[in-house]
């Protein structure tokens, strides 16, 4: 579904991405596991031309595009409703952006009924807990209709039990929607219960360094003894590389204001 070969971003003197490659599987829900300001975020930003890259190509379904803005639905870290809004309203954004306002309500209204928002629609986003605000952004996600749905840490914020109730959510955005998904994050637990793929990444320039396929059924339990071995092992992995990685950073320029960018 989507290739993208020799990706290269610079930002002053740091390198982000350097000849970086991702192969992406229709149906397959794909993570990215990195430590915070590998570049994970800078990527995504890439290939959604919210920046643009310096080098490299993006291929997809077989065509050479310059981004994904149009392609995939992009769900961030922050909900991003817009306050004066209210939360059905903001659902239906993305409808009524492309003008496909035929049968777009009832299709609104019946996935807040899925997702547990029924009774809340009229709410302004401030009414509401964060959960329930990152739940209308996943709604606002779906009304994209688009195959690929790109996730750039949308849970980060919540709180646990939250937390494990959208991601099971997450599993039927998959699942029931038939959606593929790339998903990028620092929690390599959650990684390891929702993703077919994670890819374990390395900063300066961002790069796989490994990577695991995991045909176990889902859901799966974090107890489980398989993904405690994984899960200590990728851990292993990225505190090496953060320590690396630290050494390296400290003697760059600190004013370059890099880590907001990463």
């Amino acid at each position: 579904m989507l290739e993208v070969s020799n990706l290269t971003k610079s930002f002053s003197d740091l390198t982000v991405l350097d000849g970086f490659d991702l192969k992406v599987k229709r149906g397959r829900f794909t993570t990215l596991v990195g430590a915070s300001g590998c570049g994970k975020s800078t990527f995504f930003d890439v290939l959604t031309g919210v920046v643009p890259r310096d080098a490299g190509d993006i291929v997809w379904m077989g065509e050479d595009v310059p981004n994904l803005g149009k392609k995939a639905a992009y769900m961030q870290q922050k909900d991003l409703l817009l306050p004066w809004l209210s939360l059905i309203d903001n659902a239906l954004l993305p409808a009524r952006i492309a003008k496909r306002d035929n049968g777009a309500r009832e299709k609104g209204l019946s996935l807040f009924n899925r997702l547990g928002l029924d009774g809340f629609e009229d709410y302004l986003p401030r009414k509401v807990s964060g959960g329930m605000r990152q739940r209308c952004a996943l709604v606002r996600t779906l009304m994209f209709e688009h195959d690929l749905v790109l996730l750039d840490e949308p849970l980060s914020a919540l709180d646990a039990i939250t937390r494990r109730s959208l991601q099971s959510l997450l599993l039927l955005l998959q699942s029931e929607f038939n959606k593929t998904i790339l998903m990028i994050t620092h929690d390599v637990e959650e990684a390891l219960l929702l993703a077919d793929e994670v890819l374990v990444l390395r900063a300066f320039p961002m790069t796989v360094c490994e990577s695991f396929v995991l045909d176990t059924p889902k859901p799966r339990r974090g107890d489980d003894p398989d993904i405690l071995k994984i899960k200590e092992h990728i851990l292993q992995v990225l505190e090496s590389e953060h320590l690396n990685g630290s050494a390296s950073f400290e003697n760059r320029d600190s004013e370059s204001g890099v880590g907001d960018i990463l």
